[in-house]
């Protein structure tokens, strides 16, 4: 039996092929979808939803090409995000991404879509309830559309045949105004606030089927790429945290109560018996990525061109900084160069700059720790919230794969060794398990 898992990612597709009885990867793509698209509000953040589609359908068939016609397929991508489609289940408009800015914006009353909705439940600038909120403000809804819905479910739904959107429970939560505890969008409240409900789609709770492709291929619904991930990267889910560094970050920590959240943590859905509390880093990884380009960008000025990549050399600086002055002497980088859910405008701070430690080596265990600090912040956050304390720590995501030094200093300050996702593709993995477990318990 083989189960494919693709993943719709804020910059990648990637797919996988694996072997439904004993896990192991048989295929595995990964491409750069180059979706982005321009728009006239420089804070929107904007994607092209066909060209993401075809180039899904293209990956697709050339696996199957190779490899057969595979016996189930798992699908998990971006959250937060949304777009519209019309009657025939086809996109009438851009999808705007979880890095859409536009629910900040003021609006002719003065406060924003975010603050307007500030009452009626979590939400924050990019989730899907927030950017259709300013959408429905400024006029700019297509008349063509009829329901709202994510990209990973709608590139499903396509495949499928089917014409309208259903989305699963992770995904809807992911919009924010939405009731854990009843499974179900705050309706009456968003109605009160202004909010137009007519295009919310249907919310499915647990995992589900779809429906199948043309050619029989049972389809499962979209699961939140953070569940994704998890379930792709941890091989016990009792008492675990897993920490993700890519271009943003994300600390997961898995319970079985049901609490109530506030500041920079949120409960999402895991399985029908747990729950995930998750914090999220917007800029996270892409800090270190930042620092990496200012490190080029000063070479550059030495010999006239860019230098190559200098990840390898950073790390050889900074494990050199810490053998001679230990971690203590770095300098203190607030990494929120992107803001904060709660707070978009915060930007990032250096301090602790001194003739001793005026190091390129402290500014980069400075990074790596700023990076650490803001997740274990909020795992603090989630210990306090639930009484209990992780016993494992799972890694994945290329900040943690390919940067030792922020393994071993993950490893230090968490108090727990750390165990690495085997797959790169965690969240297409992920969906892959998810699929196949859904299609075995329908055989029964």
């Amino acid at each position: 039996m083989k189960v494919m898992g693709i993943d719709i990612g804020t910059t990648t597709i990637s797919m996988v092929l694996t072997e439904a009885d004993t896990g192991k990867m048989i295929a595995k793509e990964t491409v750069e979808h180059r979706s982005f698209l321009k728009s006239a509000i420089p804070e929107q953040k904007i994607q092209d939803p066909e060209r993401i589609y075809e180039i899904v359908t293209e990956l697709a068939n050339r696996m199957e090409k190779e490899y057969g016609l595979p016996d189930g397929i798992g699908f998990t991508g971006q959250m937060h995000g949304m777009l519209y489609v019309d009657a025939s289940g086809r996109e009438v408009s851009p999808l705007y991404t979880w890095q859409d800015g536009s629910g900040e914006l003021l609006l002719e009353n003065g406060e924003s879509s975010v603050q307007l909705l500030k009452e009626v439940g979590a939400a924050a600038s990019g989730y899907g309830i927030v950017t259709h909120f300013y959408l429905q403000k400024k006029g700019q809804i297509p008349k063509e559309a009829v329901k709202m819905t994510t990209i990973s479910d709608y590139v499903a739904m396509r495949m499928c045949g089917n014409t309208c959107p259903v989305i699963g429970l992770d995904m809807a939560a992911s919009w924010g105004c939405f009731d854990l505890e009843k499974q179900e969008f705050l309706c009456e409240q968003l109605k009160e606030a202004g909010v137009d409900t007519f295009y919310l789609p249907e919310v499915r709770s647990g995992h589900f089927l779809a429906g199948k492709t043309e050619k029989g291929v049972p389809v499962m619904g979209s699961v939140g790429d953070n569940q994704a991930s998890l379930f792709g990267s941890v091989r016990d889910l009792k008492d675990t945290v897993l920490l993700n560094v890519g271009t943003g970050s994300q600390i997961s920590f898995v319970t079985e109560d049901f609490v109530k959240c506030g500041g920079s943590v949120e409960l999402r859905p895991c399985t029908e018996n747990s729950y995930i509390l998750v914090g999220a880093s917007l800029c996270g990884g892409r800090a270190y990525a930042m620092l990496e380009q200012f490190y080029r960008e000063i070479a550059a000025m030495g010999n006239g061109t860019g230098a190559g990549s200098l990840y390898a050399y950073m790390q050889e600086q900074a494990e050199a900084f810490l053998e001679k002055y230990g971690e203590d002497a770095a300098w203190k980088v607030d990494t929120a160069f992107s803001g904060t859910r709660s707070d978009p405008s915060r930007r990032g701070m250096i301090t602790g700059i001194g003739v001793e430690n005026f190091h390129p080596g402290a500014m980069t265990v400075g990074v790596i720790r700023g990076i650490l600090e803001e997740l274990h912040d909020q795992y603090e956050q989630m210990c306090r919230l639930t009484g209990k304390k992780a016993i494992h720590l799972a890694g994945s995501g290329n900040g943690i794969r390919r940067n030792p030094l922020m393994r071993k200093m993950t490893e230090k300050m968490f108090g727990i060794p750390m165990d690495v996702a085997e797959y790169e593709e965690e969240a297409a993995y992920g969906a892959a398990v998810c699929a196949w477990n859904v299609i075995a318990e329908k055989q029964k």
